[in-house]
């Protein structure tokens, strides 16, 4: 199954949205020229560190595992197919995460958002257990070891599509992880301990998209969200 993918053709100019995008529904989230809509976790304003570079929302590596992040603030998804363009740098980490709640007692938006993994498995200096590899569902759902990712400095394009029936993530037109959301299934991997310091992880059906700064430069462009 392919999704989230179209033809060099069918593409429109960089943060833009096509007629028959704009008639479907999605919604882009990145100008190409400002920051509107985004801002820090639990912030009124966007943190240091994050920026607008040649048409591209750039991410320069300041973060930590604990504070950098960005969400989109104007409105919350409950379900969604989201689109989107990213290059990271060398031994790079980041993540894409959805349904991030805000609240005092969260400290980052992993606290309880699920995450789409984005990093340089080609070049990270150490060894990655196949949950953490680019494209998985981040300690859940594991991408196959063949999947098609761009090396650090060129643009992947990637998806995440979700739904009460089926969530699926995508890596260049492939899907990299798919999963029925809060299925015995999810349920046993949500419970198998790496989530037990974060009881609040992944249930919540509602909230935030978030772009994370994990300590290295990273840049997303074509950000577009559309309501399923």
């Amino acid at each position: 199954m392919t999704i989230g993918c179209k033809s060099e053709a069918d593409m429109p100019m960089d943060n833009t949205l096509t007629d028959a995008e704009k008639r479907d529904g999605w919604k882009l989230l990145f100008d190409g020229k400002t920051t509107d809509g985004w801002r820090g976790f639990q912030q009124d304003s966007m943190p240091a560190g994050w920026m607008v570079d040649s048409g591209m929302l750039k991410a320069s590596g300041i973060g930590g595992d604990i504070g950098g992040d960005i969400v989109y603030g104007t409105e919350p998804f409950d379900y969604f197919e989201l689109v989107f363009d990213w290059k990271i740098a060398p031994a790079g980490n980041s993540g894409v995460m959805y349904h991030v709640l805000e609240d005092t007692q969260y400290k980052a938006p992993y606290f309880t958002g699920p995450e789409y993994q984005l990093i340089d498995d080609i070049g990270y200096p150490d060894s990655l257990e196949n949950w953490q590899s680019v494209g998985a569902d981040y300690a859940m759902y594991p991408p196959p070891a063949n999947k098609k990712q761009k090396p650090a400095g060129e643009w992947n394009h990637s998806s995440i599509l979700f739904t009460p029936e089926k969530a699926a993530y995508s890596l260049n037109g492939e899907i990299t992880a798919s999963f029925v959301p809060w299925s015995d299934e999810w349920t046993t991997k949500r419970n198998s301990g790496k989530w037990d310091a974060f009881p609040d992880y992944g249930t919540s059906k509602n909230g935030l998209i978030s772009l994370q700064d994990h300590g290295s430069e990273i840049w997303f462009k074509n950000l577009k969200i559309v309501k399923r």
